[in-house]
């Protein structure tokens, strides 16, 4: 191992004594991952996939039975009324920037219950100033701060029975916030206050890094839309692109409109040659998901022996496929991302530096050996460079994969200490 990858044995020994200590919690993640694997085979076999299924529309994309096909799954999946699968979003982002322009209008008013919103989302709703923003076009924003690592559920209900809100915005992931990421049982719990309080409100939930980490979504419990991306969890690293909205039809209506044209939303909208990557990667993401939680799982034991702060704990409950590490010093921070593109297969020559990306206040450093470019579901690691200098890793095609990147970013680490 040190030959190949410059693993040292003393380093090798440590993950084998870590892979002792996580058994349990494997196996955990093993069950989860076969029963999510039922329900998306019973999808694909309830709408008869099969290879014509795969065939491409370009152009207008009218009559796409491999696009209408994969929509289905997914609406079946969530236990939704509709979905939206669509190329056409370029990210998680940018498909909750166009749910919330096609749910919200002048005067109205957007209510997140966690907090600030992910980085990206600043200039989106108006928190940074922006001519292109929510706030731009009259549309108000508030936020109710979490409170010991849960809903203010008090502070929720006066709100919705004091002001007239039109959405409430819940993020799943914690971005690059400290918190801890919202668990399903919380989330139940908040969406039956809001539903018992105001039932017109749109309860809208951001559901980047969380498909499949449990046995049910967001929608399962009430939420009336749910948002996410393709390039992580439920692209299964084999999407190139895209994002998906499931949720109550006449929402998912307005966001089809809102990202094609009035009149012909859902109609529109070529694949351009995507419906078999869509659907192998939707086939695999039971696995990939697996895979991510093991090799975030195993990091975290791992780097808590080494006497590093970690979030989750390897044995805590997990809403999400993301692990955070603290180390207090930028150079360490940087260090460990840096040696995450040593482990990568692609540009693993490449050493990632802080640069001010887009959308973001801070310096960010992205580690991302990925095959598409921005695929977190793939092992990648990144966080902004501010303290208390924080690493948020995500991500891993196959567990072995994912715990050789491991061991080499802890390699990096070593020749620092």
């Amino acid at each position: 191992m040190e030959n190949l990858l410059g693993i040292r044995q003393e380093i090798m020994d440590l993950a084998k004594e870590t892979e002792e200590q996580v058994k349990k919690q494997f196996q955990e993640v093993e069950e989860v991952c076969e029963f999510n694997s039922m329900r998306i085979l019973h999808a694909f076999q309830k709408y008869q996939v099969s290879d014509m299924h795969f065939n491409q529309t370009t152009g207008y994309g009218y009559g796409d039975v491999g696009r209408d096909v994969i929509e289905k799954i997914y609406a079946e999946i969530f236990q939704t009324e509709d979905a939206l699968v669509r190329g056409q979003f370029i990210s998680g982002t940018h498909a909750l920037t166009v749910a919330l322009f096609a749910m919200l209008r002048p005067s109205d008013t957007m209510l997140s219950i966690c907090g600030k919103p992910y980085d990206t989302l600043d200039e989106v709703i108006g928190i940074s100033p922006n001519p292109s923003s929510l706030a731009s076009f009259g549309i108000k924003y508030e936020q109710i701060d979490l409170v010991d690592q849960d809903f203010d559920y008090a502070k929720i209900e006066k709100t919705l029975k004091e002001k007239k809100i039109k959405l409430i915005e819940i993020q799943r992931s914690r971005g690059y916030a400290l918190r801890k990421s919202i668990t399903l049982d919380k989330m139940e719990k908040v969406i039956q206050l809001i539903k018992k309080t105001d039932p017109e409100v749109i309860i809208f939930v951001d559901n980047c890094y969380g498909e499949l980490v449990e046995k049910i979504e967001p929608s399962h419990l009430g939420a009336d839309l749910v948002v996410g991306s393709l390039i992580k969890n439920l692209g299964g690293g084999i999407s190139p692109n895209g994002a998906y909205v499931v949720g109550r039809k006449d929402l998912v209506e307005l966001v089809a409109e809102r990202l094609t044209s009035p009149g012909q939303g859902k109609e529109v909208g070529p694949t351009l040659g995507m419906n078999k990557q869509i659907l192998q990667g939707l086939y695999l993401a039971p696995s990939v998901v697996a895979s991510s939680l093991k090799t975030a799982i195993f990091a975290s034991k791992l780097l808590e022996n080494l006497g590093y702060i970690v979030e989750p704990k390897f044995d805590e409950r997990r809403s999400d496929i993301v692990q955070t590490i603290t180390f207090g010093d930028p150079e360490l921070l940087i260090r460990y991302c840096q040696g995450i593109q040593m482990g990568s297969a692609i540009d693993s020559n490449s050493i990632p530096e802080p640069w001010d990306m887009p959308g973001y206040t801070d310096q960010v450093i992205m580690a991302a050996g990925a095959f598409t470019q921005g695929s977190s579901i793939e092992l990648s690691c990144d966080g902004p460079i501010r303290p208390p200098y924080i690493a948020f890793m995500q991500g891993g095609l196959t567990y072995s994969y994912g715990k050789l990147g491991v061991l080499k970013a802890v390699s990096n680490l070593k020749k620092k200490n």
